[in-house]
């Protein structure tokens, strides 16, 4: 066909995969908000004594439905399903939304259970999905994403050939990948050398030497110690997983914040992404250069776009909540991706709302139980926990808080972003 020729380029297939997922959130966005108000599936609160809570009641649940067609659909038609990571963003999105949408449906059916039986239903943190079995199903993503992540041959960085032995690139713990055959790469009117490796490593923020090396961490355990590597490896990429994907479903309790802020990480990771897999960005700002990244630019794209999308919904007085089928989605894909990118260390910083509404809790709770146990009666550090609850308390409009929360959020982003420059 004439003109076909554009989907060759990626910046092309990334433009339309961000503007189907915006007609998709958008337009048929609105059609399952009524088909979920149409059978019910609303949202029952608990009374907190927050602003605004009881208005909230009876408004569409599970949108996050909305969100997660938004994401694959324009990665199934735009993005090479040959590439990992691909196949595995595309595994991590179903496999978190399926786990969010059974939390949601066992809440919905034990409110139905509850009317049926002419009972008031009292929505309870008990319902639904035990947490020790989301924690087990995010701990099994955990493990399938670290394991690919290491172990796939396709998984490779360049290293630079010193001289004429292909090895010489080689660090410890590093492999020459199945495919290892020489690539030349013009840098500075100089062809330079490099091979495919294998390698559990990621970037350190700030420092100008910034490679850090999975295999030190077991390095003290002497000679040969770094064949075990991939056991360390896929603990810490299944606590990121869990930590992430947790934090945005705390995150998720305002008109808009979740989407918003997800929304902009995912812009942060596509910037990422982008300079990683290209190598003229990768070798000018001096950062790994990661082959067959940049078709990962179609799936961002695609994610900021359902957000951005659902938001259309979502923002404040919100028509539609995403529930945990989208939140826990949500926390688990930016994660995903910042693993892939090796960007997983700077995850404190351009998630940091997450990180503190995560830490809010855990906080909250342990001096609860603390204090409980010391003084025979609990004391709480916030007014209440999540923190936007607690400004909720204070009397902040929760509109306010979103929007703060938001520029927060983008002062994290541009933060992470001039590491790249600041070393």
């Amino acid at each position: 066909m004439s003109g076909a020729g554009v989907f060759q380029y990626i910046t092309f297939r990334i433009a339309m995969a961000i503007l189907l997922s915006l007609v998709i959130a958008t337009v048929y966005g609105k059609r399952i908000i009524e088909l979920l108000r149409k059978r019910q599936i609303g949202e029952s609160v608990r009374d907190l004594g927050l602003a605004g809570e009881q208005q909230k009641k009876g408004t569409p649940t599970m949108g996050g439905i909305i969100i997660l067609l938004a994401i694959l659909i324009p990665t199934l038609l735009f993005a090479d399903l040959n590439k990992v990571y691909i196949r595995l963003m595309l595994l991590c999105t179903v496999w978190l939304g399926v786990i969010g949408f059974i939390d949601d449906y066992l809440k919905l059916k034990a409110r139905k259970e509850a009317l049926d039986k002419g009972e008031k239903y009292k929505k309870s943190d008990k319902d639904g999905l035990a947490g020790l079995s989301k924690i087990i199903g995010q701990i099994g993503l955990g493990i399938i994403v670290g394991a690919t992540l290491y172990f796939n041959s396709n998984v490779t960085v360049e290293r630079e050939i010193i001289g004429q032995n292909t090895h010489s690139p080689l660090h410890q713990g590093e492999r020459l990948a199945k495919d290892s055959n020489i690539v030349i790469h013009k840098r500075d009117s100089v062809f330079v050398r490099y091979v495919k490796v294998q390698t559990p490593i990621t970037t350190i923020p700030f420092v100008k030497n910034h490679e850090f090396n999975y295999s030190w961490l077991i390095g003290w355990m002497g000679k040969g110690a770094e064949k075990y590597t991939w056991v360390i490896y896929i603990i810490i990429v299944t606590f990121i997983i869990t930590a992430v994907s947790n934090g945005a479903n705390l995150t998720d309790g305002l008109d808009g914040l979740a989407a918003g802020t997800s929304a902009i990480i995912g812009a942060g990771i596509g910037i990422f992404a982008y300079a990683s897999g290209n190598y003229n960005f990768a070798g000018y700002l001096n950062v790994m250069y990661i082959p067959n990244l940049g078709e990962l630019s179609i799936f961002i794209g695609a994610f900021v776009g359902a957000c951005i999308g659902f938001l259309w919904y979502n923002a404040y007085p919100a028509q539609v909540f995403m529930g945990d089928t989208g939140s826990l989605a949500l926390g688990g894909i930016i994660a995903s991706l910042a693993i892939i990118v090796r960007k997983e260390l700077l995850i404190p910083i351009f998630c940091g709302v997450f990180l503190i509404e995560l830490l809010s809790v855990i906080a909250q709770v342990s001096y609860f139980k603390y204090t409980k146990k010391k003084y025979g009666a609990g004391r709480r550090i916030f007014l209440m926990s999540p923190l936007h609850h607690h400004y909720q308390k204070k009397g902040f409009h929760e509109n306010k808080i979103a929007l703060r929360f938001w520029i927060i959020t983008i002062l994290c982003v541009v933060i992470s972003i001039v590491t790249l420059k600041i070393r």
